[in-house]
């Protein structure tokens, strides 16, 4: 069997690679890789696409200059021709993703938008429900500033803010905390609710609405391709012939 991997000392063949491939939990990677391979081989590019996405890879690396150029590839053992077919590689997937997913990603946007708003919060969490019911009352006659309370009585990391928290997406939320806020108004003081292992007073300062712009698009866009893509490779029957140290992967 003919080597086909050298690292240090060591020199490997194919029958050697894959297993160790499949130890150290590389061959799903592997497998993620030939799908997207597959979807995209029929993707077109015109010579002037390709050459500005080459051009794109470079400023993401930050290789400004052909010396700078040169060193990464050697760093990176790579050749000219494969630094241009990954830059092609990347369009081609992007190019995929818009065809499948680019026309329908408002309705997809509208769909996530709930928990894709952010809030800005305050918050005292405490494990002892007769303190968070005082707590509460006091600050709901105006005995107490809500700041004042978490400042002294608060138990989570909320005390460091004087139980200010956020921004932050509702979906980064405990699911409990994320539909108490999404139901409130703000300034509106919510009675101590069991939320996890604590009992806690939320009260909404601000809702910041999401907005489709060119980040959230990229965003959406992405999340749909990786749902795709998790159906895909959960869909693929993929194994190692142990008598041939093959990797296959079909339908």
């Amino acid at each position: 069997m003919s080597p086909v991997l050298q690292v240090g000392d060591r020199i490997l063949t194919a029958t050697e690679v894959l297993p160790l491939l499949a130890e150290y939990q590389l061959l799903p990677q592997l497998v993620k890789e030939i799908v997207i391979n597959q979807a995209i081989a029929e993707i077109e590019c015109t010579q002037q696409e390709m050459k500005l996405a080459c051009q794109q890879l470079a400023q993401q690396y930050k290789l400004t200059s052909d010396a700078t150029f040169q060193l990464w590839l050697q760093q990176n053992n790579m050749s000219a021709k494969q630094f241009e077919a990954l830059a092609v590689r990347q369009l081609k997937l992007e190019k995929f993703k818009q065809i499948n997913w680019g026309k329908d990603l408002d309705a997809y946007f509208v769909q996530r938008k709930p928990l894709l708003d952010r809030v800005v919060y305050s918050l005292i969490s405490t494990s002892d429900i007769g303190i968070a019911q005082e707590l509460y009352f006091r600050i709901l006659e105006g005995e107490q500033t809500f700041t004042q309370m978490a400042r002294e009585y608060a138990q989570g990391p909320e005390k460091e803010t004087d139980g200010l928290v956020g921004p932050v997406e509702l979906q980064a939320l405990h699911p409990i905390l994320a539909k108490l806020l999404l139901a409130s108004q703000p300034q509106q003081l919510l009675p101590p609710t069991q939320v996890g292992d604590w009992i806690v007073i939320v009260r909404l300062e601000k809702l910041v609405p999401a907005k489709l712009e060119s980040s959230m698009h990229q965003r959406l866009l992405n999340e749909r391709f990786h749902q795709w893509l998790q159906m895909q490779i959960s869909a693929q029957n993929w194994q190692i012939h142990q008598s041939e140290m093959v990797a296959v992967a079909h339908r």
